[in-house]
């Protein structure tokens, strides 16, 4: 997806880097005058520069985590964004006729320019010991021919930039017979089920010839399952879609994706799942006891269920529900398989005979599903988004439908308030990816309201 921590994380570095200045400029006035109230003057100087620098910040992307930058192209970054901002105060100054100290500002900009590149440096310096330890990780295939040496030795001698060699794609005896002691080796005919089956966040080619047929097709292919595809090659007009340089090291890769990449609402987006997961298994503590209390006396077994699902590109992890069946329910599965009421790889059945009767109610209610905002709180799911399947379902799935693994997986979506089993598989299919092309803050606020009216009227099955 989409969906990123390290967004969330960039828009928490530049709201401090806000404050660090703002901390800047009243300690500075302070140690300047005399004066318990700020001056007016001085006061709308302050005002200026807050929403000076938040613009800055914002429109050159300097507050962020730096992956694989040199410091010196940091400081470049930080030179820049400090000497506009110091030009636009100093413009301001004369416009509005502020009677401002020059010795003020010309040393607020200097201990303000030294304290930010500091933070940063402090930022980016922590960042890369914990990418380095194998956190964060970014998983990539490599397609190349004789010549991706070099690629794979900068990779490997980088750890720190957190990027994970999965496989190198090659049809070359060669290389295979170099690197399959290393790596796993595929082909380029199983390619496109390689991306499906394993969770493959980005697809570099890196060949030193350029197969403009092959590219394109990999490009749609990518975009088709919703892996992103790095190039490095000039070759912007072979997708209808939104492209951009992305420099692994001085290296220029063309990039082509289409699953959302909206910063800031993504980065609300991850604060609102985190916040609201966490009031909610506050507030609905005294619930949770209610019902563990209820599935105890109803029938013998665990009061949660876990089951592994497959998340964000095929990553797997455990969801958790509160028991609504019957104790080794799974087990009798094989069995029923004949009475599956839903098209597709999913398994659906409305009168299911292992469902107990609180689990017939937790269904009804949807309240079996409020464990999973211990999910939400691990970061394996959102609030909204699609629905996080089984991962013998997924290996079913045709190529287009993989994409809707490309966003995070949620506890409701579109097809949880649309009719759930009244919905043929490849419509529910759709709406996934309707929900991934469409996205907005507003449509996961709209999913949220219709899923409570869906909660109260018991639509739930």
């Amino acid at each position: 997806m989409v969906s990123n921590p390290k967004s969330y994380v960039n828009n928490i570095l530049a709201f401090a880097e806000i404050l660090l200045s703002i901390f800047v400029f009243v300690l500075l006035y302070f140690m300047f005058f005399d004066n318990l109230m700020i001056d007016k003057d001085y006061l709308v100087l302050g005002v200026c520069m807050t929403l000076i620098w938040a613009f800055l910040l914002k429109r050159l992307d300097v507050s962020k985590i730096y992956k694989i930058n040199p410091y010196s192209y940091i400081l470049i970054h930080y030179v820049t964004a400090l000497s506009m901002g110091f030009i636009g105060l100093v413009f301001l100054v004369f416009l509005l006729r502020l009677d401002i100290n020059r010795f003020f500002l010309l040393f607020f900009i200097a201990i303000d320019f030294v304290l930010l590149y500091c933070f940063i440096i402090g930022v980016y310096f922590y960042a890369k010991i914990q990418r380095k330890k194998g956190l964060y990780n970014t998983n990539i295939l490599v397609m190349g021919d004789k010549n991706v040496g070099s690629f794979i030795n900068k990779i490997e001698s980088n750890p720190f930039w957190g990027y994970k060699i999965k496989g190198i794609v090659t049809d070359s005896p060669d290389l295979r017979e170099k690197y399959e002691s290393m790596y796993t080796i595929y082909s380029v005919d199983s390619l496109k089920q390689t991306l499906i089956e394993e969770p493959i966040d980005e697809l570099y080619y890196c060949r030193s010839s350029l197969d403009t047929k092959l590219v394109s097709d990999l490009i749609y292919m990518c975009l088709e399952i919703g892996v992103t595809f790095r190039l490095s090659s000039q070759i912007l007009s072979l997708a209808q879609t939104k492209s951009k340089i992305y420099y692994l090291g001085e290296t220029p890769y063309f990039t082509f994706q289409n699953t959302p990449k909206q910063t800031f609402n993504m980065a609300m987006k991850n604060l609102f799942d985190k916040v609201f997961a966490f009031c909610v298994l506050v507030c609905l503590s005294p619930v949770f006891i209610i019902i563990a209390i209820c599935i105890k006396l109803d029938s013998k077994g665990p009061v949660f269920f876990k089951q592994i699902r497959s998340g964000l590109r095929g990553r797997e992890f455990y969801v958790y529900k509160f028991r609504s069946m019957c104790d080794g329910a799974e087990a009798m599965l094989d069995s029923m398989k004949d009475e599956n009421e839903q098209e597709g790889p999913v398994f659906k059945v409305k009168n299911d005979k292992r469902i107990t009767k609180i689990g017939s109610f937790l269904r009804k209610t949807s309240l079996d599903e409020l464990p999973q905002f211990i999910n939400v709180l691990k970061g394996d799911m959102s609030v909204v988004g699609p629905r996080p399947p089984l991962p013998a379902e997924v290996k079913q799935y045709k190529p287009w439908q993989t994409r809707r693994l490309s966003m995070k997986p949620g506890i409701t979506c579109i097809w949880q308030v649309s009719g759930r089993n009244n919905i043929p598989f490849e419509q529910w299919m759709k709406l996934d990816l309707q929900y991934i092309d469409t996205w907005s803050l507003g449509l996961d606020f709209m999913i949220i309201l219709k899923t409570v009216k869906t909660v109260l009227k018991h639509d739930g099955q």
